[in-house]
């Protein structure tokens, strides 16, 4: 028997983390356990950019408390729209199809900036992304999108700086100790969790579980249960150990299953990328610059408007659009024009890329039928209407009389060499999940919470359909993972008064 803790948080990301750091700020003991191997924390987290989305009022308002060390002549050189709280809810609601639950969404909006205020307070550090989300446009860095400010040192740097804060406050962890079962009493209440440790099921007492062990991405079978046909073909782009105990051990002590269930976070990811996330490659294998080129299948046809929208509000539903093609396989497509407009991950070493002086031959390279690309670019050449072009913005600069039309930031591709990179399906983490109220309290079947379970991050369902704004998944994480850790505490200390 293992010693009583106030509250066991399962899992070692973002959520977890911070559910965690709150639970100990409000005076709880807390223990944290991992099914991943020390060399494996983080979760998922681990493999993100660490992007945050959240609302605020420009640049002066981060330069306040959560990027002070912006100097004057910094932010001259930099433009940061305001990205108010009616402005992240109407993004979010837009991507969702008016699916997401509103009060869910309402408070992840609105507790947004104030914790990641309270994330700086414990010690993290945050920097502009300037490398994705902004553009040189008349000397200076413009910003679009919403989505403005990362964790120092990426995903990695992240979960580095959460662990090293949880150490300084006497949080324990234990790796290696993956979530089994809940415990629970005669009236349905929390009193312990099963884990499975190297000596074997070990019994944690505890009064307050923090479910916060992700979805099940990572999970063969239960992909193709809920996402449907080809979906156990995805690559997975982060961890191996998100495989949906979290989410079923919830669901046997009558948990309420909530969220869309058939639909994921899911992006386009480099065709020979390893069948889950590699730690030194990291989140680079994703492929997110097809806004400024085409995308096409083996056939060599186009199948989305690559410039709908900014990248963040199209490339998940873009990800999940490349599982449907033949092959599982897409390739962007770009020209000399924009080609140093392209991101960072176009660069790494572990990339499927081909160059040509020719469309035929290109097509010939990356095993595309040669005719139906040679077609295509044709047709959207002669397609592509005369406007100004403009990253940093929805410039208008779209095709006419072509199917599926681009919106934006449509260029003829006619500036050899031209170049390809072969991608597929990559899956982030899945949207169906558990159902919680505002205080992260896992909800029963008859919607009642359940005394002493509590969930955040990945596998809490409702915030996300068949969509998602980029950096809304980590934030989602933290203000409900802080939350968890703040109900759980206060929960005990009321129940002890």
């Amino acid at each position: 028997m293992s010693p009583t803790y106030d509250v066991v948080v399962a899992g070692s990301g973002n959520a977890a983390l911070c559910a965690a750091l709150a639970a100990r700020e409000a005076g709880a003991s807390v223990l944290i356990v991992e099914k991943a191997p020390e060399s494996q924390r983080g979760g998922n987290s681990f493999f993100t950019a660490g992007g945050f989305r959240f609302a605020h009022q420009g640049l002066e308002d981060l330069r306040r408390d959560i990027l002070p060390d912006i100097s004057e002549e910094e932010a001259r050189a930099i433009v940061v729209p305001p990205y108010t709280e009616n402005q992240f809810y109407d993004d979010l609601m837009r991507v969702t199809e008016g699916r997401a639950d509103f009060d869910m969404a309402q408070h992840l909006v609105q507790r947004s900036r104030p914790t990641v205020a309270w994330m700086r307070s414990q010690g993290l550090r945050w920097i502009l992304m300037f490398a994705r989300q902004s553009y040189q446009v008349e000397g200076k860095h413009q910003f679009w999108g919403g989505l403005n400010v990362e964790a120092v040192g990426g995903g990695p740097g992240l979960v580095e700086m959460q662990l090293d804060r949880a150490r300084k406050v006497g949080i324990e962890v234990r790796y290696g100790h993956g979530a089994r079962r809940l415990l629970t009493d005669d009236q349905g209440g929390i009193t312990g969790l099963v884990v499975r440790a190297p000596e074997g099921l070990v019994e944690i007492p505890t009064r307050a579980v923090v479910l916060a062990c992700g979805g099940f991405e990572a999970n063969p079978e239960m992909r193709t249960r809920y996402l449907g046909p080809n979906w156990d073909l995805a690559r997975v782009r982060g961890t191996r150990h998100n495989t949906g105990e979290g989410i079923r051990m919830a669901l046997d002590i009558g948990a309420q299953a909530y969220g869309h269930w058939s639909s994921c976070h899911a992006v386009q990811w480099d065709l020979n990328a390893p069948p889950f996330g590699d730690r030194k490659v990291g989140d680079m294998f994703q492929k997110h610059s097809y806004p400024l080129g085409i995308i096409v299948n083996v056939h060599g046809q186009r199948f989305v408007d690559e410039g709908a929208d900014f990248r963040n509000f199209t490339y998940v539903k873009y990800g999940q659009a490349v599982i449907r093609q033949p092959q599982q396989t897409a390739f962007q497509i770009f020209d000399q024009k924009t080609l140093p407009l392209l991101r960072e991950e176009y660069r790494i070493r572990e990339i499927t890329k081909a160059e040509a002086p020719t469309i035929e031959e290109l097509a010939r390279k990356l095993e595309i039928d040669p005719q139906g690309l040679v077609r295509t670019v044709g047709e959207f050449n002669a397609a592509v209407q005369d406007k100004p072009f403009n990253p940093a913005i929805l410039d208008g600069r779209g095709t006419r009389g072509i199917t599926p039309p681009k919106t934006n930031w449509a260029q003829a591709l006619d500036t050899p060499p031209y170049v390809g990179f072969g991608v597929t399906c990559g899956i982030t983490f899945t949207f169906g999940g558990l159902r919680v109220d505002l205080r992260a309290q896992v909800q029963d079947i008859e919607d009642q919470p359940i005394r002493g379970l509590y969930a955040a991050g990945e596998l809490v369902g409702g915030l996300f359909y068949h969509n998602y704004p980029g950096g809304a998944g980590l934030m989602a994480g933290s203000v409900f993972g802080r939350i968890a850790g703040e109900s759980a505490a206060r929960d005990l200390g009321s129940a002890r008064g």
